[in-house]
C-alpha cells in the first residue's frame, strides 16, 4: 500500500479502535452505577481484531459475535445510540431493551446477534454463509469466537462442514488466553490453536491480534478467498483482555506481569508506534469520538423503559 492510503486506513483504524474503547468505559461506568442490568463482557484490550476485521467487509455480508461482542458492533458501524440504549435495557435500543449486552444484535449490519452459548455462533455464522452459497451470492461471514470455543464441537463440526462444502466463512479465533478464569494453556496440548486448520484441509494462521493492519491484511486475504468460492479460513488472533471475564470478575486468577505486559503492546499504542499520525491528528480523532459516546450516554440514559405491556411481544415470527 502507498503512504497515503497506510495514513487514511491509520485514521480509520484508530478512529474505530478509540470509539470501541471509549464504549465500553461508558458500559464499565453505567455498570459500577447500578443502572445496567445484568453484567456486561468488556472488549478492552482486544480493539484492533474487530475493527481489522470489519474493515474487509461489505454491506451485505455477515458477522457472527460472541458474548464479548460489543467491539464487533462498534468496528461494523452499528448505532451507538441504539448500542448503549441496549444495554441499559431501553426501549430506542436495537432489541427493544430485551437483549441487553450478552445478546444485542445489528441485522442492519449484518451482525446476526451476539451469544450467551460459548461457541454458539460458530453453526449460525455457518450457516449463513451456507445460505449465501445456496442462494449464488458472493457473500462473506466473519466468525469471531474465543480461545475456548475452540474446544467445543460447534467448532469442529461447522469447520468440517464448511471445509467440505467450500463455504465462504472467515473463522477468527480472538485468543485473549483465558476462557473465564482457565488458562487455555493449561487445558490444550497444542497452543497454537490455527495448526487445528491442517486437521480440515483448509489454510490456518497465527497473527498478532493487537496490530491492526496485521489484522486487517490477513483477514483482508482469507475474505477474498472465500467471495472467490475457495473455502474458509482459520484465523487465531492473539490478544489479551484487560478487565475479569466480565465486569464484576476482578480477574485475580491472572499474573499482573503477564498483563502489564499486554497493556505495554495495547492495540492503540502499537498503533500509535507506526508514526502515521500525528499527535494533533490523534487529539481530534479522540475530541470527535469522546462527544460521539457522550451522545450516546446521554440518549441512552434519557430514553425510557419499555412498556410492561410490551414483555410479551417480538417473542414469535408469523
Amino acid at each position: 500500500m502507498s503512504v497515503k492510503k497506510d495514513k487514511e486506513l491509520a485514521k480509520q483504524f484508530y478512529t474505530v479502535m478509540y470509539r470501541t474503547r471509549r464504549f465500553e468505559e461508558e458500559v464499565f461506568e453505567f455498570y459500577k452505577r447500578g443502572l445496567m442490568p445484568g453484567l456486561a463482557h468488556l472488549y478492552l484490550g482486544e480493539e484492533a481484531i474487530a475493527t481489522g476485521a470489519c474493515a474487509t467487509l461489505r454491506e451485505d455480508d455477515y458477522i457472527g459475535s460472541t458474548h464479548r461482542g460489543h467491539g464487533h458492533l462498534v468496528a461494523r458501524g452499528a448505532d451507538l445510540n441504539r448500542m448503549m440504549a441496549e444495554i441499559l435495557g431501553k426501549e430506542t435500543g436495537y432489541s427493544k431493551g430485551k437483549g441487553g449486552s450478552m445478546h444485542i444484535m445489528a441485522m442492519d449490519k449484518g451482525i446476526l446477534g451476539a451469544n450467551g452459548i460459548v461457541g454458539g455462533e460458530i453453526p449460525i455464522a455457518t450457516g449463513a454463509a451456507y445460505s449465501a452459497k445456496l442462494r449464488g451470492t458472493d457473500q462473506v461471514t466473519l466468525a469471531f469466537f474465543g480461545d475456548s470455543a475452540s474446544n467445543e464441537g460447534t467448532f469442529h463440526e461447522s469447520i468440517n462442514m464448511a471445509a467440505a462444502w467450500d463455504l465462504p466463512c472467515v473463522y477468527i479465533i480472538e485468543n485473549n488466553l483465558f476462557g473465564i478464569s482457565v488458562d487455555i494453556r493449561r487445558v490444550t496440548r497444542e497452543h497454537q490453536l490455527s495448526k487445528r486448520a491442517e486437521g480440515y484441509g483448509i489454510p490456518g494462521v497465527t497473527i498478532d491480534g493487537n496490530d491492526v493492519f496485521t489484522v486487517y491484511e490477513t483477514v483482508r486475504t482469507a475474505v477474498e478467498r472465500a467471495r472467490k468460492g475457495e473455502g474458509p479460513t482459520l484465523i487465531e488472533c492473539l490478544t489479551y483482555r484487560w478487565q475479569g471475564h466480565h465486569v464484576g470478575d476482578p480477574g485475580e486468577y491472572r499474573d499482573p506481569e503477564e498483563l502489564a505486559e499486554w497493556k505495554a503492546r495495547e492495540p492503540l499504542g502499537v498503533l500509535e508506534g507506526k508514526g502515521l499520525l500525528t499527535e494533533k491528528e490523534i487529539t481530534q480523532i479522540k475530541a470527535g469520538v469522546d462527544a460521539e459516546i457522550a451522545e450516546a450516554c446521554k440518549f441512552a440514559e434519557e430514553s425510557p423503559y419499555p412498556d410492561p405491556s410490551e414483555a410479551y411481544s417480538d417473542l414469535f415470527v408469523d
